[in-house]
C-alpha cells in the first residue's frame, strides 16, 4: 500500500514507486528514510544520518558489533560472557 513519491520540480514530473518495487531495487531505502524522518532537521541530524550504515541481509563488515555469546553460571544462575 505504501508508495514513494519524488518530484523533479518540472510540470508533470511526479514519479511514484510502490514499496515492494523499491525494496527490490534499493533494500535499505525504507529504513534510511524512516530513520531520517526521526532525526532533527539541522546539521547534527545530517551528520548522524551520514554515520548510518544499513545493509541488506545479515552479513556486514563490522565484526565488533557481533553479539557476545553468553553462558549461564551454574553457581549464581547469572548470564556471563563466554571466555
Amino acid at each position: 500500500d505504501k508508495i514513494y513519491y519524488s518530484h523533479s520540480g518540472y510540470l508533470g514530473h511526479l514519479k511514484s514507486v510502490p514499496f515492494n518495487e523499491m525494496m527490490e531495487k534499493h533494500p535499505t531505502f525504507a529504513l534510511t528514510k524512516a530513520v531520517k524522518g526521526m532525526l532533527p532537521r539541522n546539521s547534527l541530524g545530517a551528520d548522524m544520518l551520514g554515520k548510518l550504515k544499513a545493509y541488506a541481509g545479515e552479513q556486514h563488515p563490522h565484526g565488533a558489533q557481533k553479539p557476545k555469546e553468553l553462558r549461564i553460571n551454574p553457581e549464581t544462575q547469572a548470564l556471563e560472557p563466554k571466555l
